[in-house]
């Protein structure tokens, strides 16, 4: 059975806006690569799914870094929750309808960890139980205002474990409790 892991950067004042945390440093984006190996795949909400199709593409400016994380984003199945998409890009099909039982079943038909981003579609996953594990990379940067990192209720959770990613970014990280 596979393991939901709700995991996402956020500043300090809990904010998710990715453009205004910056780019990670190289140890972080180290451990973001060897993490993306590790997964059974991915499931996205449709606005979290569009920007990481930016990893679709090979840009010219990337560096061996960026080419090694966007070939194992590209291998791993994705799986993206929308009421507005009817295809997806390569390697990803769309979850429609009843999202509550079909994440369900991919709980039940997959092994390992499928690592779930999106605010919003994590809150919905709260809200049903489903989500196994919670990974909040926090940046030292305060936002002020964007989308939370929790959506809906907020879970009871316990506390597991901490670890310093790279220079300056904390991985908390909880299990509901």
């Amino acid at each position: 059975m596979a393991r939901l892991v709700y995991a996402l950067n956020q500043s300090l004042d809990g904010y998710v806006e990715h453009e205004q945390l910056g780019p990670p440093d190289p140890a972080l984006f180290r451990h973001f690569i060897e993490d993306v190996r590790s997964l059974t795949g991915m499931l996205y909400g449709r606005r979290m799914y569009e920007v990481m199709r930016y990893w679709d593409d090979d840009l010219p400016e990337w560096g061996a870094d960026e080419r090694e994380y966007a070939e194992a984003w590209r291998s791993k199945p994705k799986w993206v929750v929308s009421r507005s998409l009817e295809v997806a890009g390569p390697n990803a099909s769309v979850v429609a309808g009843d999202v509550e039982a079909a994440v369900r079943r991919l709980k039940a038909e997959c092994v390992g960890v499928i690592e779930v981003a999106g605010p919003e579609l994590a809150g919905s996953l709260t809200d049903a139980g489903l989500i196994d594990e919670y990974r909040l990379y926090v940046h030292p940067v305060v936002l002020g205002r964007g989308k939370p990192f929790f959506s809906g209720a907020v879970p009871r959770l316990r506390f597991v474990g901490s670890e310093l990613m790279g220079g300056d970014v904390v991985r908390l990280v909880y299990v509901p409790g």
